[in-house]
């Protein structure tokens, strides 16, 4: 389906409408952080394009009761919510084992499976058009993104075994895959808490600088009370002995990413799992968003189901990863949801600008829909939240794509054109509200 917009002025307000129902109340707590956003989505029709799920929902409201390959089934699994080409990278599982997958939950939520098939595809060809290829080599790399998507999907369905579907290793991924999982395998825990804490009286610390601040001591009560909520959440196997509950020192912090601006955010230090100071493991705790996609999810089963923000994406996350961060959590500040997880030190978010042979970029894409299909299929009956998602999820795909094989590369590849080029417009819209003072409050 093409993405018919207005132009110009009217799809500047109109622009301007969904960011105010999306950012106003952060906005207005924090107007800095917002002009460090917008300075930074608007170096690029890609990054403009990574900030703005809201405006994307919105210009899909059209489908939000109907779609091609979308019924009472499809239209209700668990989705990503914010599924870009630089969503994806490396992880240490709750086995021990260095992966590469999806990452950046914060967006995901219950929704129609294509959304995140057609977010994915029009960043490709935002990616596309920024490397200088042509209309043609972007119809290449969709089609190869749906067709690996289909067929990984058409696996699952039909039983395949973990050997025949294997995650992306370091004994399995190729090409920049295996590169960001090298990379990660190079990074230290010792070297993350180098960067971030020192020694001090025998004991480490947080340093000061490099975006930690330093909180009162009524902030800081709150910040362990709602830690001492936080444990509570955790599944049993998640800390391996006593004192790891243990917290060391609490900072709040700056300078997080784009997706994030103006949301309280802080850090604690945790005891490790022996008394040697370069185990110690730092999480952050931060206030949960309301996710774009929910605006346009009408159903109260779904509403109703998370206690709020933070209970919200960790639910998601846990549903749409196998074996997530043992750290992963949920707790409550001030009233607000907030999200709990580890500041991992073997986190490399997969890298595309060097990227730029068609043929590599093919394989990677390719890597990502069956990332991608895996994802969606974890996401179901078997994954612990059965009251909203009661069926498995990759045989209602399966079934839903069968009906239609021929045209569901198509699709995407109609949309990824269409809302390509609907996205460099709007950056460019973007742009001049911004450097002309027409975005409100900033």
């Amino acid at each position: 389906m093409s993405v018919q917009q207005p132009v110009g002025e009217e799809r500047g307000e109109q622009i301007l409408s969904v960011f105010d129902t999306a950012f106003g109340d952060l906005l207005a707590a924090d107007p800095a952080a917002f002009r460090v956003k917008f300075r930074k989505m608007a170096s690029s029709a890609f990054a403009f394009y990574r900030g703005t799920a809201c405006l994307f929902y919105q210009d899909l409201e059209a489908e939000r009761r109907g779609g091609p390959y979308l019924d009472d089934r499809t239209a209700r699994v668990w989705i990503h919510g914010d599924l870009h080409a630089e969503n994806f990278g490396t992880y240490m599982d709750s086995q021990g084992r260095l992966i590469f997958n999806v990452n950046d939950f914060d967006e995901a939520y219950v929704g129609p499976f294509t959304w995140d098939l057609k977010r994915f595809a029009a960043s490709i060809a935002l990616i596309g058009y920024a490397k200088a290829l042509s209309d043609e080599q972007i119809t290449e790399l969709v089609r190869t993104y749906a067709t690996a998507y289909r067929e990984r999907v058409r696996a699952l369905a039909t039983g395949a075994k973990s050997d025949e579907v294997p995650p992306f290793t370091l004994d399995t991924a190729q090409g920049p895959l295996l590169d960001a999982l090298r990379d990660a395998r190079s990074l230290t825990r010792f070297g993350l808490l180098e960067s971030m804490t020192e020694i001090r009286d025998f004991e480490r610390r947080f340093a000061p600088g490099g975006g930690a601040v330093e909180l009162d001591a009524a902030t800081r009560y709150k910040v362990l009370a709602a830690f001492d909520g936080y444990l509570e959440t955790l599944p049993e196997s998640s800390l391996t002995r006593p004192d790891s509950y243990r917290v060391k020192d609490v900072v709040g912090r700056r300078g997080i990413g784009i997706g994030s601006a103006g949301l309280p955010s802080y850090n604690i230090l945790l005891e490790g799992n022996s008394d040697a100071l370069e185990n110690d493991v730092v999480i952050y705790l931060k206030q949960a968003q309301t996710p774009a996609v929910s605006r346009h999810i009408t159903d109260p089963a779904i509403r109703e189901y998370f206690q709020h923000e933070g209970h919200r994406t960790v639910i998601s996350q846990r549903s749409l990863q196998a074996h997530a961060d043992p750290w992963l959590g949920w707790t409550e500040l001030n009233g607000s949801g907030q999200l709990v997880a580890e500041v991992s030190p073997y986190a490399v978010d997969l890298d595309w600008s060097d990227i730029d042979d068609p043929e590599e970029i093919a394989a990677v894409v390719a890597d990502l829909g069956r990332a991608t299909a895996t994802m969606h299929s974890a996401a179901d009956d078997e994954s612990g939240h059965s009251e909203l998602v009661p069926f498995s999820t990759e045989r209602a795909i399966d079934a839903a794509i069968a009906g239609d094989e021929e045209n569901f590369p198509e699709l995407l590849v109609e949309f990824a054109h269409s809302y390509g080029a609907r996205a460099r417009a709007d950056h460019q819209i973007f742009v001049d509200l911004f450097r002309n003072g027409r975005i409100r409050g900033v």
